[in-house]
């Protein structure tokens, strides 16, 4: 098995909307097929020659509304020939991530020389459920159930608890979380005033249908706050049991879309195309279903490991900040008790802020976190750097990227 270098082409990804915002009308595989076409427009390659396409969601009872097979769906509607191969990738949060690892590994093994990873989610369109109405109801009422609540399995302990809860084993206080919390706002609006999350680079524009007049552009991350203080987000009571978790040290339940174009090095030279970043190692992680907060650490020393790289060769880290006790948590595990260290650490990470700020559309963040990784990079003339996403349960997914 020959193992060729693969890099990323293209990168994009709608603006993130918070729940019941601007983009609340639309179906994730619509969004999914706007960023699929965009990510190939910028680069001039035409869907005939993306030989993969892979596409990850996390919330499966909003595609469901559309029946199945999502990533074949939003393939036919971005245009692409009946032809391609497609494939529908649900790992939670992980997910687009998993979607890029998918293509990455073909490409490396020489099977394929151009993949197209894919990650797409609508948390506020999915549907209350009515368990057992298909089989009649007897006299009484009908109770719904909400896929969202508790942000959790049924039998398992709400996400937000575990969080939570490891989070004070590893001595990460709810105070430590909401500075987090302040901390990714102000990264993020910082970062705007400097012109960063622009159209044209990380992000598109969405034409968003009004009832009057024509469509309104829809080009800028929805949830970010800039009216926050330590005084308000103390104020928030915690959330589904959590000890430290609130909704002001997690993010919201978004929507949003993400794509990645992938090639061999040998494909992009032929094509002209220079490349974005150069993809070092893509890892996926689990462990213990409780222990979510804390699988970012050991992903990233996979990953490191893979690429033959040391974290201290590390220019920048993304975290996603499924909670904030996620980047906290993981920084002091990879740090290994040295305090200054892991303030070293976490002075690199999300320098942009994250997404309490920007926003947690769940099937599509983990390709978000690889893309303002290297488009921060690029900005910097390059570097190297590292992403980690948490799962459900205690999944993992992280890469490596270098840029030139």
């Amino acid at each position: 098995m020959s193992e060729r270098e693969v890099v990323i082409v293209s990168a994009v990804r709608t603006p993130f909307s918070k729940f019941g915002g601007a983009l609340k009308d639309f179906r994730s595989i619509d969004l999914g097929a706007l960023v699929m076409r965009e990510c190939l427009s910028r680069v001039t390659v035409a869907p005939a020659e993306v030989q993969e396409v892979n596409y990850g969601l996390s919330v499966i009872l909003e595609a469901g509304l559309e029946t199945d097979v999502p990533g074949r769906q939003a393939t036919l509607f971005a245009g692409f020939p009946p032809e391609n191969i497609s494939l529908t990738v649900n790992r939670a949060c992980c997910s687009s991530l998993s979607a890029l690892r998918l293509g990455y590994r073909a490409i490396r093994a020489g099977e394929i020389d151009v993949a197209l990873a894919v990650g797409s989610d609508n948390m506020g369109r999915a549907p209350l459920l009515a368990p057992n109405i298909r089989w009649g109801s007897r006299l009484g009422h009908v109770v719904l159930k909400d896929p969202l609540f508790e942000l959790g399995y049924p039998d398992f302990a709400p996400l937000a608890r575990d969080a939570g809860e490891v989070a004070m084993e590893y001595g990460v206080t709810r105070e430590e979380q909401d500075a987090w919390a302040l901390r990714s706002h102000r990264c993020y609006f910082r970062a705007l005033q400097q012109g960063k999350f622009q159209v044209g680079e990380e992000l598109l524009a969405v034409a968003v249908p009004q009832k009057k007049g024509g469509p309104l552009s829809f080009d800028r991350d929805e949830s970010p706050r800039e009216e926050v203080s330590l005084e308000q987000l103390a104020k928030l009571p915690t959330i589904y049991g959590s000890p430290t978790v609130t909704a002001g040290n997690a993010p919201g339940l978004s929507t949003g879309a993400t794509a990645v174009l992938l090639m061999s090095a040998d494909q992009a030279r032929e094509k002209g195309l220079h490349p974005l970043a150069t993809i070092l190692a893509s890892v996926a992680t689990a462990t213990d279903a409780r222990y979510i907060a804390s699988i970012p650490a050991p992903t990233i020393t996979k990953a490191l490991e893979k690429a033959n790289r040391t974290l201290s060769e590390m220019d920048l880290l993304e975290i996603n900040e499924a909670f904030a006790a996620m980047p906290l948590v993981s920084a002091k595990i990879l740090a290994e008790g040295d305090a200054g260290r892991r303030q070293s650490l976490l002075e690199k990470t999300n320098v942009n802020g994250g997404a309490i700020a920007i926003g947690h559309p769940v099937g599509a963040s983990a390709l978000r976190i690889a893309m303002t990784l290297m488009y921060e990079l690029r900005r910097r003339g390059g570097g190297s750097g590292v992403a980690a996403i948490c799962g459900g349960l205690a999944q993992g997914e992280g890469l490596v990227l270098q840029v030139k």
